[in-house]
Order: C-alpha cells, then sequence, then structure tokens
C-alpha cells in the first residue's frame, strides 16, 4: 500500500506561497492555504488567481486548496510552511513581525512532530534566534515536539522557463531528521535537484547572497552607465561586447531603478544583522546606495534633455510607461516607478501613466491616448507591448523627447524619426 502524502498548510498566499501551494496540490496532497486577506481566500475557493501568473491562472482550477483565515487548519497538517513577506520600512531596517506572526499562529496550534518549514526570505540566525526561541517560550522543544528546516524562496514572476515546478531548491534544518524531512518533500514537488545545507544557518544565507549579488551587480553597471553618459560610450554596447566573452562575464543592464520584493530589500537583512555581529558591509550599502539614486539620476536626465530643446520641466506633460516593476506582470512590489511619480511631481512636471498589466492604477486607457497628451515619455518598465511602439507613432501625436529607462527602444530609429532619445548610460 502507497504510504499516504502528509497534509500541508502554506502560510501566506501570495507570489511565493500560492503557486507552492498550487504544486504541492498537483503532486498529490492535501493543501490547506491561510492568509489573512479574505478577498484573496475567496477567489482562491472559487478556482480563480488573484495573481496574473500564467501557472496559477492553468493550474489553480485544476486543484482543490482549502484556503481559510482560520488558523486552526495548522492543527490538521503535517508540514507548516511560512511564505510570509520580510519587508524593511522606511529606514531600512527589516521588520520580521510577519514571520513572527506567521510562527505564533502556529504555536497556538500546534501539532506535536510537526515539520515547520520557514520559505520567507530571512537572515542567517533568524531560524535559531527568533524562530525557535518562539517555539521554546510556549514549552516546546525543536527535534523533539517540531522540527525547523528553511528553504529559502526562489520565484521569478512572468518568467515562462522558471517556476516552482523546476527551480532548483536548497534546504537546512535544526538536526538530520528534519532536513531528510524536508528534502523528501522538496524532491516529491519540485523537478530541480534539491540541495542539502550543512546547517540551517546556511540556507538562510543562500538567497541574501543570490540577491546581494546580483543588486552589487546591477550597481556596477548602472555607475557605469552614469560615467560612460559624461565619456559619450554607449553603456549597451559595451556590455554587449563584453557579454561575448565565454567565461568569467556575466551581463547586467542598467536601468531606471531596482524593484521587487527581493533586490532592493534582501542586501538589508544581511547588513543589519552582520551589524550586530560586528561586521560592517560596506562594499554592500555602497550598491543600495547606487540603485537606489537611480529614478533621481533618470529624472535629472529627462530636464537636462528638455532643456536641450528649451523646454522646462516644470509644466510638461510625461508620459509614464508602466508601474509594475519588471516586464509582463502586474507586480508594484518595490517599484521604483513610485518614486519617479514622486519626483515628476516634485518638479511639477503633469505625470500621466499606462501599465496594461496594472489599467486600475493606470491614469490613461490607452497607448495612442497618452502620447497624444505627452509632450516626453518615460519608459519605465520594459513590457512587451512597450518595445514593439513604433517612432512615427510617437512623432505623429507630437512627442518630442523619449527617455528610454530600461534600454530597450530601437535608440536609431527613434533619432531617425527626429525625436530626442537618451536611455540609461546611451
Amino acid at each position: 500500500m502507497q504510504k499516504k502524502k502528509p497534509s500541508v498548510c502554506i502560510i501566506g498566499l501570495g507570489y511565493v506561497g500560492l503557486p507552492l501551494a498550487v504544486q504541492s496540490a498537483l503532486k498529490g496532497y492535501q493543501v490547506y492555504g491561510l492568509d489573512n486577506d479574505s478577498e484573496k481566500i475567496k477567489k482562491i475557493n472559487s478556482g480563480k488567481s488573484p495573481i496574473q501568473e500564467e501557472f496559477l491562472e492553468i493550474n489553480l482550477p485544476k486543484v482543490n486548496i482549502h484556503a481559510t483565515t482560520n488558523a486552526k487548519v495548522i492543527r490538521q497538517c503535517d508540514v507548516s510552511i511560512v511564505c510570509v513577506p520580510t519587508p524593511v520600512d522606511e529606514k531600512k531596517i527589516p521588520d520580521l513581525s510577519p514571520v513572527r506572526g506567521a510562527v505564533e499562529s502556529i504555536i497556538k496550534n500546534f501539532r506535536k512532530g510537526q515539520l515547520v518549514i520557514i520559505e520567507s526570505t530571512i537572515n542567517p540566525g533568524v531560524c535559531e534566534e527568533v524562530v525557535e526561541p518562539l517555539f521554546a517560550a510556549a514549552g516546546y522543544k525543536v527535534n523533539t515536539d517540531y522540527y525547523l528546516a528553511h528553504c529559502p524562496e526562489r520565484i521569478n514572476p512572468g518568467d515562462s522557463k522558471w517556476n516552482v515546478t523546476n527551480i532548483n531548491r536548497v534546504v537546512g534544518a535544526s538536526d538530520k531528521k528534519g532536513l531528510q524531512m524536508a528534502a523528501d518533500f522538496y524532491e516529491n514537488i519540485v523537478d530541480g535537484q534539491i540541495m542539502q545545507m550543512s546547517s540551517i544557518r546556511e540556507a538562510e544565507a543562500v538567497k541574501i547572497v543570490e540577491n546581494s549579488f546580483r543588486d552589487i551587480n546591477i550597481a556596477f553597471v548602472n555607475e557605469l552607465a552614469k560615467s560612460f553618459d559624461k565619456l559619450g560610450i554607449d553603456v549597451v554596447e559595451v556590455i554587449k561586447g563584453a557579454a561575448t566573452k565565454p567565461f568569467s562575464f556575466m551581463a547586467h543592464w542598467p536601468s531606471c531603478g531596482v524593484g521587487g520584493h527581493c533586490i532592493p530589500v534582501d542586501p538589508y537583512y544581511l547588513i543589519e544583522r552582520a551589524k550586530l555581529s560586528g561586521f560592517d558591509h560596506e562594499f554592500m550599502k555602497i550598491a543600495r546606495k547606487v540603485n537606489l539614486s537611480m529614478p533621481d539620476y533618470t529624472i535629472e536626465l529627462l530636464q537636462d534633455t528638455l532643456n536641450e530643446i528649451k523646454m522646462p520641466l516644470n509644466g510638461t506633460t510625461v508620459g509614464v510607461l508602466g508601474l509594475s516593476y519588471k516586464a509582463n506582470v502586474s507586480d508594484l512590489r518595490e517599484s521604483p516607478v513610485k518614486e519617479l511619480l514622486k519626483l515628476l511631481k516634485k518638479n511639477k512636471a503633469k505625470a500621466l501613466v499606462f501599465d496594461p498589466f496594472v489599467l486600475e492604477k493606470s491614469t490613461v486607457k490607452s497607448l495612442s491616448e497618452l502620447f497624444k497628451k505627452s509632450d516626453a515619455i518615460l519608459l519605465a518598465t520594459d513590457h512587451n507591448e512597450f518595445k514593439k511602439i513604433k517612432p512615427n507613432d510617437l512623432k505623429k501625436y507630437g512627442v518630442k523627447v523619449v527617455i528610454d529607462g530600461k534600454n530597450c527602444l530601437d535608440k536609431a530609429a527613434i533619432k531617425k524619426a527626429g525625436l530626442v532619445y537618451k536611455g540609461i548610460g546611451r
């Protein structure tokens, strides 16, 4: 007789938790989903995805997930997986209150022998210094009453190739038994490789390293963009040239800002935790400073470009293309467009916005309406629809300036049509 698969509770049904819940259900697990958003719960239970994601839209209607706001469902589960956000506050200090809240819900509905997995991105030490003490205060001992593991989430919204079904994962746990339990679970639901880490702390460090690596490299090319703009060098051409080297180079691209829940957030978790241990991450702080400066740089570029044709930014209508932080998704988390719009308002420009994935927050109904009403265009998100824009479509509506914040438009064609074009570092 085939052994019955354990029942699973996913705490937090967002970009991380909901795909994990769906994939677990597809693989035969009985899945409960816990979230405090009642509207989201209603959609999920009716088979409709609250998130625009192809994997979810195709597969959520196929499975039966018991979504609820009632934490008592944790008592019915063998595995509880925490997938809540780990944000930073306005001062960039990590906020672990969502993780604490999720763990407290597990403790209040404790089931002995349960495997508790933290998927939320956390700094090294959180499982041992935050999660374990919460259980200990309630009288529960790790590796005796429950098992604790960490498997850092790996989700890339909008990616048609890599998703929750096939991305390699790493797991660490509080002891060998918990490690094997966690590894067995992920091996059952993921087609990719599962690497068992030698400690839970090293597993916690993996995601921070992944995203800090990207942040630092993006900061490098953003700084090159600023430098090459002064030198009259097209940074995109240079990066393409460097990328022809088949080893020891990985292309990263400059832009008007870094968004998403990972890259602009995760480095602060390591920066702040290392500070408590007496180490100052100077390099990582500089990278964050550079990347945070890009919206300011972009608006300065717009202002300087308008001045070239004797137009002020004050009073000019600027059409902003995009609201989401990345192409072809509706995800607004940490989107640099929010800062771009603030800066436009501060400089007394009139901003109009269109995003085909976020129509409810767009101020115009179509691209043509945006072009018709705008003196200048600022491309902030590289949606496929925007990449198809033809220079003559801009020219016929009287657009004079194009600021390409993602370097995805045809620079030569736009300039040939008689418009003023400026990209980030080109």
